[in-house]
C-alpha cells in the first residue's frame, strides 16, 4: 500500500520512475534510466513491533552482486507505520538506509555472520537488526560496505548450499566486478579479523553501531 502511494506521488510529481518486473530481487523501483544508479528498495513495519521484513533473498542476492554490483547501492526507503481500528495509516518514521546500515552482525553464539532468516535446516532470507534502537544490540549494524561483505563471505563459506559459491573465487569475482564498475577496489577483510569490533562486549555502552 505504501508503495503504491509512493509511485502515485512519484507520478504525480513527474519524478521519473520504474517499477522493477523482478519483484523477487530488489529494488523496487528505479529512478533512473540507466538502471545502475538510484535504486530503491520499499520497506515498511509497523512500529508497534520489530522490523520484520525481509532485506533480499540470500542466495539470489550474493549470486546478484557478482553480475550487477551496483545492487550493493540500493538504498532501503523504510517506513514505521501505526494504524488505528479504523483502517487509518499513520507514517511514524523514516529511513533511507544502505543494505550494511540495517543488516546485522551475529555473535560468536549465533550460526551464520549475518542475520538471515533460517529454518528447515535452509538459509532463505537476509534479515534486518533493529538499527532505529538506542538500546545496546547483540546484533548491531556493520560499520561498512566492506566490513558486511566480510561477514557475507563467511555466512556464504559455513552454509553448504553456498560453499562452492565461496570456493570458486565469490571474493575475487566481487572485487573484479565493483572495480569494473566503479574504479574502485573493495578491501573486503576476513570475517576473523573483523569479529571483535561487532561483539556486545566491545561495543560503547549505551550503543549499538549506528552508522
Amino acid at each position: 500500500m505504501i508503495q503504491e502511494w509512493l509511485e502515485g506521488w512519484l507520478r504525480a510529481n513527474n519524478i521519473y520512475f520504474a517499477p522493477n518486473p523482478n519483484t523477487q530481487m530488489p529494488p523496487d523501483i528505479f529512478l533512473n534510466e540507466d538502471r545502475k544508479v538510484n535504486l530503491v528498495e520499499v520497506k515498511a513495519f509497523n512500529s508497534e513491533g520489530s522490523a520484520g521484513f525481509d532485506i533480499a533473498d540470500f542466495k539470489s542476492y550474493v549470486k546478484e552482486i557478482i553480475e550487477k554490483p551496483y545492487m550493493l547501492h540500493v538504498k532501503y526507503l523504510i517506513f514505521a507505520y501505526k494504524m488505528d481500528s479504523n483502517g487509518i495509516v499513520t507514517i511514524t518514521d523514516i529511513w533511507l538506509r544502505n543494505i550494511w546500515e540495517i543488516s546485522a552482525a551475529m555473535g560468536k553464539s549465533a550460526n551464520w555472520t549475518v542475520k538471515v532468516q533460517y529454518k528447515n535446516k535452509q538459509i532463505h532470507k537476509l534479515r534486518p537488526t533493529a538499527w532505529y534502537s538506542t538500546k545496546p544490540s547483540k546484533t548491531p549494524v556493520f560499520e561498512t560496505l566492506e566490513d558486511f561483505l566480510g561477514a557475507l563471505e563467511e555466512t556464504i563459506f559455513k552454509y553448504t548450499e553456498t560453499r562452492e559459491l565461496a570456493n570458486s573465487g565469490w571474493k575475487d569475482k566481487l572485487i573484479d566486478a565493483y572495480s569494473k564498475q566503479y574504479n574502485i577496489t573493495l578491501n573486503i577483510p576476513r570475517w576473523m579479523d573483523i569479529e571483535c569490533k561487532y561483539r556486545l562486549e566491545s561495543l560503547p555502552k549505551g550503543s549499538n553501531k549506528k552508522s
